[in-house]
């Protein structure tokens, strides 16, 4: 697994052994920062279920100006911090070791504001839509921000959550990605 664009381009990022985590494929998250490219440059980015961190450090290395990246696991997120000393990118992160819905709430407390929200827990275990309801009850999502959701391609995430609309989705073998944004009226 490699950082693939950016500043820490080419980079090989390190990953837990054994099968806790499963890491967004190279191929995936090419595909996804092919799409948000002209959102990423000075953007708030967040990661949730982190996993190795691949995602957020991918958008740091292509411009974000701060990622915050969650993950439960202790373990994992020790390889996360070593992955951003690896691609020097740690001042512009903060890891948060804790459950997600803890983290959104803490960062609801904290006012913080993100652009784009990547959202990649485990498959079929049914987190996608409490997590988005969460990110909505606590107003972390800016205005014209994009809540990303990585999924089997069997078991998407619904059409629409609280005043989110799929826009987009596109299938990469067995992996789904589902584009969020607010639902704005007469918009096609």
């Amino acid at each position: 697994m490699r950082i693939i664009a950016g500043t820490a381009r080419g980079r090989n990022l390190k990953s837990p052994k054994g099968m806790s985590t499963r890491p967004t494929s190279d191929r995936v998250r090419e595909a996804l920062f092919n799409i948000v490219t002209p959102y990423v440059p000075d953007s708030r980015f967040l990661d949730l279920f982190s996993g190795t961190g691949a995602v957020g450090i991918e958008a740091l290395s292509r411009g974000a100006a701060k990622a915050v990246l969650v993950e439960k696991d202790r373990n994992t997120t020790k390889i996360i911090l070593e992955n951003l000393d690896l691609c020097r990118l740690k001042e512009s992160a903060e890891v948060l070791t804790l459950d997600v819905a803890k983290a959104i709430s803490l960062l609801g407390h904290r006012r913080e504001i993100f652009d784009l929200i990547f959202i990649d827990p485990p498959y079929q275990k049914g987190f996608e839509e409490p997590t988005i309801e969460e990110i909505l009850a606590q107003a972390i999502l800016a205005p014209e921000g994009i809540v990303i959701v990585e999924s089997n391609k069997v078991d998407l995430p619904p059409e629409t959550v609280g005043v989110l609309r799929a826009y987009r989705r596109e299938k990469y073998g067995d992996t789904a990605l589902t584009f969020y944004r607010h639902d704005i009226k007469g918009e096609p």
